[in-house]
């Protein structure tokens, strides 16, 4: 194999683009692994040391910044990377022999770097196995400072957590966005039904290691495996889905023969799932204002086989001037700063503030104000967003319904909603907030509004 196509060639490439580049990880590390010639066990290996790399970010630098003379921030981007890899392995990796993720950071070095480097990185790591016992993380952090330390998140953003949630649950929120993402899919009924469809999965690939979802009835969890390479998913027998966002389209509940608008579509997850509620029946418009994106909304009906959805390049603040009918039901997945996420993409919490919201808050708000208008007298609303900041969740949809009266929170969501999700997640009027620590899945919001039906 060549350097360049092994594991940690892969990952350290990765990690580079997303800082250097502001690349996204989860879409640059797929493309990568995608034209690689690694084995499914290097993949796993260069998966694990991208996501583990970027989650543990601030406890590496900390460690780091006592190792390096002049701190981690003297060094070249790429060293920088390479020492954060090498630190890695060596603390969280117990299936990785030391003495082995010692030799291949330096042959790393050496490939990559002039003469001083492999000695550099030979010495920053042969140190830290020497020292290690200097960077024991507190059991039961009790302070800010401590949390952000032992979890590996940025001050700011633990602190914004324990002022909404608490010291004890902002704890759990940020633990579980360090483990690792399960894989989840939503079976399509059209194709067959959830036992049939796991029957298959387990036939095409006996790998695999099943469970039903507790959170969906169309859910499946998946380990030990990688089903989006095989014939039943270019065959639309499902989609991929986190567990969480499949709640959306069952909260929405469209009925075959309805209108029915996706707002801010893409990538398609969602629409395929209204769609596939339809019985693909009736009329489903899909928007996305990106062009790029709307062929990922192509791409995703069509592999599943759905002929009702037409999709549109448009910009949801627009549409009440074009279209001249009005919805039965509207969704909005609007764009958010995607706290609830982070265990898929952790760059999000290096890469992103708290000054961000101010201007997400201001755009979910005019999308909120055009999906309204969308909807027809007696029909339905929901607003959903995959983060845990309130100003952008239920203090959004309170400062929504305050202004237009003739909108309601629905308070039978609560009896829409699973018995699980009703013992363990916080729910409001009209709205639940899915936390990552209540079932290992992302963390959403979803909020389901009524608009009156003798509205003057």
């Amino acid at each position: 194999m060549k350097r360049s196509d092994a594991a940690r060639d892969v990952a350290l490439d990765v990690l580079i683009a997303v800082e250097e580049k502001g690349a996204y990880s989860n879409l640059l590390l797929n493309e990568r692994l995608n034209r690689s010639t690694l084995s499914p066990r290097d993949r796993g290996l260069a998966t694990e040391l991208v996501y583990g790399t970027l989650q543990r970010k601030n406890t590496l630098d900390g460690i780091l910044n006592q190792l390096v003379r002049k701190g981690v921030d003297s060094l070249d981007p790429w060293v920088r990377h390479l020492l954060r890899l090498g630190i890695y392995q060596l603390r969280f990796l117990d299936r990785v022999p030391p003495r082995a993720a010692v030799h291949e950071t330096v042959e790393i070095a050496k490939a990559r770097g002039h003469r001083g480097i492999p000695g550099l990185v030979n010495g920053v790591l042969r140190s830290y196995l020497r020292r290690q016992g200097e960077w024991e993380l507190p059991d039961s952090p009790e302070n800010v400072t401590d949390l952000a330390w032992v979890t590996s998140h940025p001050e700011w953003l633990v602190r914004r957590l324990v002022e909404v949630y608490g010291l004890k649950t902002a704890e759990s929120v940020l633990k579980a966005n360090n483990c690792p993402p399960r894989l989840s899919v939503r079976v399509n009924p059209l194709q067959g039904d959830r036992e049939k469809v796991a029957r298959l999965l387990q036939e095409e690939d006996p790998r695999l290691q099943i469970e039903v979802s507790p959170l969906s009835k169309q859910g499946l969890t998946l380990t030990g495996g990688n089903p989006a390479s095989g014939r039943l998913f270019r065959e639309g027998w499902f989609a991929v889905q986190d567990e969480s966002s499949m709640l959306v389209g069952e909260l929405l509940a469209p009925q075959p023969g309805e209108r029915v608008l996706d707002g801010c579509a893409a990538p398609g997850g969602k629409t395929g799932h209204l769609a596939e509620r339809m019985e693909n029946r009736g009329t489903l418009l899909a928007c996305d204002v990106h062009p790029h994106k709307v062929k990922l909304i192509k791409n995703q009906v069509h592999r599943l086989g759905l002929s009702i959805v037409e999709v549109r390049q448009a910009d949801l603040r627009e549409l009440p001037e074009i279209e001249e009918v009005q919805f039965d039901r509207v969704l909005l997945d609007a764009p958010c700063s995607g706290w609830g996420v982070i265990r898929r993409k952790p760059d999000i919490k290096w890469s992103k503030n708290l000054q961000e919201v101010d201007s997400l808050r201001q755009l979910q708000a005019q999308l909120l104000e055009a999906a309204a208008q969308l909807v027809a007298p007696g029909g339905t609303l929901v607003y959903s967003t995959c983060t845990l900041e309130p100003q952008e969740n239920w203090e959004q949809v309170t400062a929504f319904l305050r202004k237009h009266p003739h909108f309601q929170g629905d308070s039978t969501l609560v009896d829409m909603l699973p018995a699980p999700v009703r013992e363990k997640a916080l729910i409001g009027d009209g709205w639940v907030q899915i936390l990552p620590h209540h079932f290992g899945s992302d963390g959403f919001f979803i909020a389901r509004m009524i608009r009156e039906n003798n509205q003057r």
